[in-house]
């Protein structure tokens, strides 16, 4: 493994101690960073994409698996760490004015640019406010629109986004649920399109439809279902319905949107009775097993929020959470994304910048002890660089 990679390791260290940027700055790519990736999108169309991966120091192909949170639109306090390779930039809580600009700065750090994410679901669940359109519930939509509608306007509010530099939705919800909420008790309510799996798919497919007709990457979750889950894992352990039942309730929309091609699933930090024992977001029962061995996914599989309560009251910290995700086979982690008191104070930019130096030293110990393959590792980056349309080749 190449040396150079340590000093990305340096730049995310240094960042933890630096202030904050001025907004108005326009700070420089990171070298590191920028002469392996540059290397990597000008190589021989002939060339193999797992070697030029496996080219990388190791320390960048790590970074570009992890997902930095950003509170209210401050994107320009990460700068530093989005520069040292971070696969993804996920928008919490209202953007600021300036944040197209924030966005813009941010994609140019790094010769593979990151995903710039939000939630943007309808009703309670709509991170842009008022730049882009509002839409209503899922569930609202599914009761009062036809999907020919849904998908119309999914596509136009899909477009705004991307003329934002917003390029991935963690949407559209495919969970079947005909419950109250969201609240503490139940995750879905009315995040869910319907109660009727057939329903759900429907709707569910022709949201993410209208968004990738517009260049945005639609993320399903929350895989494999978390209707009828018997709490809400943003804020403690909960158990999905057991998996001989989600077989005809909470998995035929995310095998529709598998057969649609979709490119992007998340999955669920719930139990699942009769697959897992712990949070699904790190079974390789869950991912390798089901999802991509018997639902023959090939996309990119992404995990709910790392330091949520379900995750930290199995005693895992998100170091140790990150680890045995990507093991089980995810590609992409995200923390500190359910804003929910605990998780909202991980949000600082020092304490973001800190997390994700302790994600990626954790990797790397798991990396060199032999835990964690570097074939996963590569799988892994190979999945984010496709998802971002980035040919090595």
């Amino acid at each position: 493994m190449r040396a150079p990679g340590l000093a990305t390791i340096a730049l995310l260290a240094a960042a933890c101690g630096n202030a904050t940027p001025a907004a108005t700055a326009t700070p420089s790519p990171s070298p590191t960073a920028t002469a392996t990736a540059v290397a990597t999108v000008t190589a021989s169309p002939a060339c193999d994409s797992a070697a030029v991966v496996n080219g990388w120091p190791l320390v960048e192909r790590l970074t570009q698996l992890i997902v930095v949170p950003a509170i209210d639109g401050h994107i320009t306090a990460l700068y530093q760490t989005i520069s040292a390779g971070a696969g993804g930039v996920l928008l919490l809580g209202s953007p600021g004015a300036d944040f197209h600009q924030q966005i813009t700065i941010a994609q140019r750090l790094a010769a593979v640019p990151p995903m710039i994410m939000v939630d943007q679901e309808g009703g309670g669940v709509q991170r842009l406010g008022a730049q882009v359109q509002s839409l209503p519930w899922p569930r609202q939509m599914a009761q009062t629109m036809t999907a020919t509608a849904v998908e119309s306007a999914a596509a136009s509010l899909g477009a705004q986004m991307h003329a934002l530099g917003v390029t991935a939705d963690l949407a559209p919800v495919l969970d079947v649920d005909g419950g109250a909420g969201p609240n503490e008790r139940n995750p879905d309510g009315s995040r869910s399109f319907s109660a009727e799996p057939a329903t759900a798919s429907t709707y569910g497919l022709a949201f993410a439809s209208g968004l990738r007709k517009s260049g945005v990457l639609p993320v399903v979750k929350h895989f494999p279902g978390l209707g009828g889950s018997n709490a809400n894992t943003d804020y403690s352990p909960a158990s999905t319905l057991p998996l001989a039942t989600l077989q005809t309730t909470g998995l035929p929309p995310f095998r529709a949107a598998i057969s649609a091609g979709l490119p992007a699933v998340m999955v669920a930090n719930a139990t699942v009775p009769g697959l897992t024992t712990g949070p699904a977001s790190l079974s390789s029962a869950a991912i390798s097993d089901l999802l991509r061995r018997q639902l023959s996914f090939t996309g990119l599989v992404m995990t709910d929020s790392l330091s949520a309560g379900a995750i930290t009251a199995a005693g895992l910290s998100l170091p140790d959470a990150t680890v045995a995700a990507i093991a089980a086979g995810a590609d992409m982690v995200l923390f500190g994304s359910t804003l929910t008191a605990a998780e909202t104070a991980l949000l600082s930019p020092d304490k973001v910048t800190e997390s994700v130096l302790s994600m990626v030293q954790a990797l790397t110990t798991a990396v060199e002890s032999g835990r964690l393959p570097t074939s996963r590792v590569t799988d892994a980056v190979l999945h984010v660089l496709a998802a971002k349309n980035r040919s090595l080749c």
